[in-house]
């Protein structure tokens, strides 16, 4: 992975973030936002979707960042969601492109969700298993060159 953001994204995500989170706070300075404020927006966000293994995480960091850049406002503001929802599909489908799906249960080969809100321990064992560090370097890398292409 190239660039500083995917290197802070997966730093985060060893460090405990989760996938949402590690993308998120990895460009909160881009955005005026304070690290632990990006940590807490992105929160439920993880684990596809508050541990539902339903969208990947990771994906749904860069929707943020889509809204974060582009992102309405003003509810009548359709060019900027209409922008913001471009932007998404793009990294969407470069995305899912590399890994074959956006589902975060599929990504992490579970036949369903655990069925649990609490979260893995975090060890040596599950950053082996686990192909997420990738996961949010790759989200961070894709996000950060079609964020900062001219419109």
């Amino acid at each position: 992975m190239s660039g500083g953001r995917a290197q802070r994204a997966e730093a985060l995500f060893k460090s405990g973030a989760n996938c949402s989170q590690a993308v998120v706070a990895a460009f909160a300075d881009r955005y005026g936002l304070d690290e632990p404020t990006a940590m807490r927006v992105a929160c439920g966000l993880g684990g596809g979707l508050g541990r539902l293994r339903e969208t990947c995480g990771a994906v749904s960091g860069m929707a943020v960042l889509a809204g974060l850049q582009y992102g309405n406002a003003e509810p009548a503001d359709a060019v900027g969601k209409k922008r913001t929802y471009e932007a998404v599909q793009r990294m969407a489908a470069e995305f899912r492109e590399r890994y074959g799906s956006l589902t975060c249960r599929v990504l992490l080969g579970l036949e369903r969700p655990e069925g649990d809100p609490t979260p893995a321990a975090r060890d040596e064992a599950y950053y082996a298993k686990r192909p997420c560090a990738e996961y949010v370097a790759a989200a961070a890398e894709i996000a950060e060159r079609v964020l900062s292409e001219p419109a």
